[in-house]
């Protein structure tokens, strides 16, 4: 074989490398319809809500340009800035609780052994899969006045706590976050039973061997292992939390008084009921920004703690 012909042969692979780095490119092709869809579903009526907050109008006559206006009554409306509290509150409920509940189940599970585990992972996660108005309508009857709650606080001799609890100023907001924690501790747990499932069980065994007890053991081999669990949770549960609407409004339509009245709840009614469409979205475009700034936060913060 000659030199020229040894030089072709060494060069051959390169032409198909070239070739196969062409159709790369046109990869992306694939993704414009899934773009479109969500550009047209998604993202024109986010654009299209933000356009409509600069203007006073109420979705039948004529806009009427106000600038900020709407930023600036959202901002400086005491009403406004305690239910936007109120969805803060939420959080603590549909989100911070549920994860630890979750990572509490996830922490026994590693030292001990449960049986019939699938059982016990569906009928926690019944209420992810449960119609929300069913939920609302089941806990207003365990809430009542004439409800098992206050049944039971009468058999124990605590009937001086009985009340109507979504009816009272005191309990109304807690009540119904805890109808979230209810919902979401199941998620939660379901997705750091996967993520411990996944954990190197000689991680534990190298823990236990070193001395480590199971707060330890916790702390230093569990809850590392789910640190992409605990992320997909919060981010989820925070979300559900900020843009929770069918609970309240079917539990207690954002009564008594103001007491449960969230930002979602504002949005409506701000759209459909008062025709205050420039304020609604104006309300719907901070909450959609609060919504992306604590989601990147958990992400970044997650990233870097472990």
């Amino acid at each position: 074989m000659s030199t020229v012909d040894h030089l072709n042969d060494e060069r051959a692979p390169e032409g198909p490398a070239e070739n196969r780095r062409v159709p790369r490119a046109g990869h992306f092709l694939y993704l414009v319809p899934g773009f479109l869809l969500y550009a047209a579903f998604c993202l024109w009526p986010i654009a299209q809500t933000a356009y409509f907050s600069f203007f006073r109008w109420d979705g039948i006559t004529d806009m009427r340009w106000i600038g900020l206006r709407n930023y600036l009554e959202l901002f400086t409306d005491p009403l406004t800035l305690t239910i936007f509290g109120h969805g803060l509150v939420m959080i603590v409920f549909y989100a911070i609780l549920p994860v630890l509940i979750g990572l509490l189940i996830v922490a026994i599970m590693t030292r001990v052994r449960i049986r019939l585990l699938a059982i016990f992972r569906t009928v926690l996660f019944l209420p992810q899969i449960l119609a929300t108005v069913v939920v609302a309508v089941a806990w207003r009857w365990i809430y009542a006045y004439d409800g098992p709650i206050n049944a039971v606080l009468e058999l124990l001799g605590m009937g001086f706590l009985t009340r109507a609890w979504l009816g009272d100023f005191d309990t109304a907001l807690a009540s119904v976050g805890l109808i979230g924690t209810w919902i979401n501790f199941g998620l939660c747990m379901v997705l750091f039973i996967g993520g411990a499932q996944k954990i190197d069980t000689q991680l534990y065994e190298a823990a236990r061997l070193d001395g480590a007890g199971p707060v330890q053991e916790f702390l230093a081999v569990t809850l590392p292992g789910l640190r992409g669990e605990i992320s997909i949770a919060l981010i989820l549960t925070v979300t559900n939390a900020l843009r929770n609407f069918d609970i309240v409004w079917n539990t207690t339509a954002g009564g008594p008084g103001t007491e449960t009245l969230v930002p979602s709840y504002l949005i409506y009614e701000g759209a459909f009921i008062t025709r205050n469409v420039g304020f609604a979205a104006a309300a719907s475009v901070v909450l959609t920004a609060l919504i992306l700034v604590l989601t990147a936060s958990i992400t970044i913060g997650l990233r870097r703690r472990y």
